[in-house]
């Protein structure tokens, strides 16, 4: 029953449909593996086996009497804890929160309940999601599958760890500045930060009201792009959402990407960058290459001061939004958050300012570079995931925040194997051109290119044990 967890979205809903196999079956299969392998993991901040089994009997019942609500119906998931769940608590990864009861759902909580998913719990963050290595020091560091002294990056670290572990079938995590696709990279899973507006963030704490993002965290592509379509949309009640019709994206996955384009930007995205990294990136280009897809060097030259626009952006956004609770009781959060939140106080309005004008000119200079390229590409992390108690997010959020400061669909995907971690490869396309993204990963993955190397932890645990 515990190869049951192993399986993907698209792998099991078939099997549900066609009663040959029960969620019921599913969920127990996850949550064994949740509670065996949690107590190193910790992944999850809270497991909710008690009310994940009754929804799961639920699903069977409907599915037995012939109300099948789709791919999702009957899936266990697990999502970052930084989503609101009515009548739950929802911690935000925090101390200040850690009895909060919402009295609503986010948008894509409710979006993925109405398809019957079955939630299994919440998952591990970095606290109020401000911070790259999961690293909590209310509910303890999550620790990376591949190697359990590292960490998984984050903030999304517990739904990196957790889909990576197969202690859920897949997740939801929110990005900021890399805060889906670093993790992605570092547990060897599938991260999609969608265009901005594209998914509503109705219902998530925010981090940066202007940065952040909705996105999937899977096993596969093709998971992705499912979950994709039943999360994205306009939202009333998310001001930000843009009203475009929701793309069947799975139905783009051929491939095929004979005669497209890939944009390279060497003087950023391959500046400091670990040789090994570095080195599997681009053989998983020369791959893509070898399917019909040609390579031109381009240049986006206000990248430069991409890190100045990030940083200024979200101390300013962040420590507005927390201005009340560091004012009062600052003793209450982590002290590297405290830190920022502080420093948050320091930009001017000037500097916020002229963050927001460095936004506007890589974004129309990214503009222009689409104009002859179809998908630019890059890892999505320039180093290993560090130690556990070693902070890298600086180095991390260099590659990812482009995609937040415009907005623009990106995705990691895994490309290989360098020093037995699996290495992320980053593609960004255009706005709303999650179909050109996910159809490059796709090819991509269609190489297999960890080899059917899965992650470590086990064999350790194990080794331990004896």
């Amino acid at each position: 029953m515990s190869e049951l967890a192993k399986k993907t979205i698209a792998d099991l809903a078939p099997l549900v449909e066609s009663k040959e196999l029960s969620p019921v079956e599913i969920t127990e299969a996850v949550l064994k593996r949740t509670k065996e392998y949690n107590p190193t993991i910790n992944a999850y901040i809270d497991i909710n086996e008690e009310t994940a089994l009754e929804a799961a009997k639920a699903a069977e019942v409907e599915i037995s009497n012939g109300n099948y609500k789709g791919v999702l119906h009957g899936i266990p998931l697990a999502l970052k804890d930084i989503l609101n769940f009515k009548g739950e608590t929802v911690t935000y990864g925090s101390k200040i929160h850690k009895d909060f009861v919402p009295d609503f759902d986010a948008t894509v909580v409710t979006k993925l309940k109405e398809a019957g998913s079955v939630f299994t719990g919440k998952l591990n963050m970095h606290e109020y999601a401000w911070g790259a290595t999961t690293d909590n020091p209310h509910f303890g560091a999550c620790r990376n599958p591949w190697d359990l002294q590292r960490n998984p990056m984050g903030s999304s670290g517990g739904s990196g760890a957790a889909v990576a572990a197969d202690m859920t079938i897949a997740s939801l995590g929110t990005d900021t500045g890399g805060s889906i696709r670093m993790p992605a990279a570092a547990c060897g899973i599938v991260g999609l930060k969608p265009t901005h507006g594209r998914v509503s963030k109705y219902g998530c704490f925010p981090l940066s009201w202007s940065l952040d993002h909705i996105g999937p965290m899977t096993k596969t592509v093709e998971d992705a792009a499912i979950l994709l379509e039943y999360i994205a949309g306009y939202d009333e009640k998310d001001p930000t959402t843009i009203e475009k019709p929701i793309e069947n994206y799975s139905n783009y996955l051929t491939g095929d990407i004979k005669g497209k384009v890939i944009g390279i930007i060497e003087d950023y995205f391959f500046q400091e960058i670990d040789n090994g990294i570095e080195k599997t990136v681009r053989d998983g280009i020369k791959q893509l290459e070898s399917m019909g897809a040609t390579v031109e060097v381009i240049k986006v030259p206000s990248l430069k001061y991409a890190m100045f626009a990030e940083y200024i952006t979200i101390l300013a956004e962040s420590t507005t939004i927390h201005a009340r609770n560091i004012k009062i009781r600052p003793n209450d959060f982590g002290e590297d958050v405290r830190l920022n939140l502080k420093l948050g106080m320091v930009p001017s309005g000037v500097d916020y300012l002229q963050a927001q004008q460095i936004r506007r000119m890589i974004d129309l200079e990214f503009v222009r570079a689409f104009e002859k390229v179809d998908v630019i590409i890059g890892p999505s992390l320039p180093v290993a995931p560090p130690t556990i108690g070693i902070d890298t997010t600086s180095q991390g959020v260099r590659l990812s925040c482009p995609a937040n400061l415009t907005g623009l669909p990106s995705i990691s995907v895994p490309c290989g194997i360098s020093e037995g971690l699996p290495v992320g490869m980053q593609i960004i396309g255009p706005a709303f051109k999650e179909t050109e993204i996910l159809n490059f990963a796709y090819a991509l993955e269609k190489t297999n290119p960890l080899n059917g190397i899965r992650p470590s932890f086990e064999e350790e645990l194990n080794k331990s044990i004896i």
